[in-house]
């Protein structure tokens, strides 16, 4: 089988810093934590934890309301972030051919799905004493919502399909749509992830696995610590992050821009515990991804880590990191955007991999906010990035996302010639 390359075409975003990809990036060389303090009137009472909010998204003005009202905020983030990819890309400004759009592909990540319009659907008749529900209670809360409303609304005719992995939910994706362009399954693909993770049921069912960083009003911003003595665990968030992958020959052909080249995709799992991370099977994963794309370890100037911040999680990714670059690995620039972004569940891995498309095609490197002066030793081996680096001449790049399930998914790039 001929493996085509496959270029990365359109990037889109809706992130909690609400400007956009290239202001996203520039927020996160800057080490600017979008984390703030989350107080909510929710019964039977109030949430009071860090959280990273879109606070400034309006779905009804990015959507159009009718299109808006048929979904939930999961698939508004999702639909609303690959809208602006496909506009990145160039692709609306070619003729509608239904026939060359049969085999474009929509392929979607999300670890929640609709569950806020069915936590809505639980209180509406346990708590609130309804009888009935909206006829669009199970549309809106289905996972593949954003896949289906994509591919109706830009025409495309190919797979159309979702993946739920937990936190690599999105990770998987981006993978799974790569291999279909470079099998020649497809000649485009939009995939991404979204997530809306202000449930007050997953709040509280993530604060009981006692894994969420506490925090107060003034130092909620630096609540998440990927790497550090001091974490204290993870900050969830929410967002949606979209890239467009396309035949690298019909990429060119169109004139299109490409911000990167994907090239290597590898997964494994631990095989050993739910919760519990464990290297070896990281290892694997990030070893697959190198053979899949051809790179050597040398060739890697930086990792996106996965980096939540919990206290067992963040060692483990440090330890796999070393069996695979070996003498190379105090030499490799990782840092974890967590700090900044929070953790957005099914749509970590898909920001992430925007943020590392992102350095690549700016030969910048966003740092580990919050880690300066607090490193752990247990994670000490690698080069970890405390402040934004500019200027660097990178080459290619991983982005790594580490699952509940013990599912390990790692993404490859490589930056685009200069043009």
């Amino acid at each position: 089988m001929t493996r085509r390359r496959v270029a990365i075409t359109g990037l889109g975003m809706v992130s909690p810093y609400g400007d956009g990809v290239d202001a996203f990036f520039a927020h996160l060389l800057a080490g600017r934590s979008a984390v703030r303090l989350l107080q909510t009137e929710d019964k039977p009472r109030p949430l009071n934890m860090p959280f990273v909010t879109c606070s400034g998204f309006d779905a009804g003005a990015a959507l159009g309301k009718p299109l808006a009202g048929m979904m939930e905020r999961f698939a508004h983030l999702g639909v609303a972030s690959a809208f602006d990819a496909w506009r990145d890309a160039g692709l609306e400004r070619l003729a509608a051919d239904p026939a060359e759009r049969e085999n474009w592909a929509c392929i979607w990540g999300t670890a929640l799905g609709g569950i806020l319009a069915f936590e809505k659907g639980y209180r509406d008749l346990w708590q609130n004493g309804r009888e009935r529900l909206s006829p669009l209670s199970v549309v809106m809360g289905m996972n593949n919502a954003v896949n289906a409303h994509l591919s109706i609304q830009l025409g495309l005719g190919g797979i159309s399909m979702s993946h739920t992995v937990a936190c690599a939910s999105s990770t998987v994706a981006i993978g799974e749509a790569f291999r279909r362009v470079r099998d020649g399954d497809a000649t485009v693909a939009i995939t991404g992830g979204s997530d809306a993770t202000q449930a007050y049921g997953v709040a509280k069912a993530w604060e009981a696995m006692r894994l969420v960083a506490p925090g107060n009003e003034d130092t909620a911003f630096m609540a998440c610590r990927p790497f550090s003595s001091d974490r204290a665990g993870l900050v969830l968030g929410e967002g949606g992050a979209a890239m467009v992958l396309e035949d690298w020959d019909h990429a060119v052909a169109r004139g299109a821009r490409i911000h990167a080249e994907i090239v290597g995709y590898g997964s494994s799992c631990d095989r050993s515990h739910l919760v519990r991370p464990e290297a070896d099977g990281q290892a694997r994963a990030l070893r697959a991804a190198l053979a899949d794309s051809g790179l050597g370890v040398d060739e890697i100037g930086y990792v996106n880590a996965h980096g939540t911040a919990t206290v067992e999680g963040d060692p483990v990714e440090v330890t796999a990191l070393r069996q695979v670059f070996g003498d190379r690995a105090p030499r490799l620039a990782v840092s974890a955007t967590k700090s900044m972004h929070g953790h957005l569940l099914g749509a970590a891995g898909a920001i992430e991999a925007l943020a590392t498309v992102l350095a690549l095609r700016e030969g910048a490197i966003p740092p580990t906010a919050h880690l300066q002066g607090r490193l752990d030793p247990a994670c000490e081996g690698v080069d970890h990035v405390f402040e934004g680096r500019e200027g660097v001449p990178l080459r290619a790049a991983l982005s790594n996302s580490f699952a509940f399930g013990g599912s390990n998914a790692v993404l490859a790039f490589r930056a685009a010639p200069a043009p």
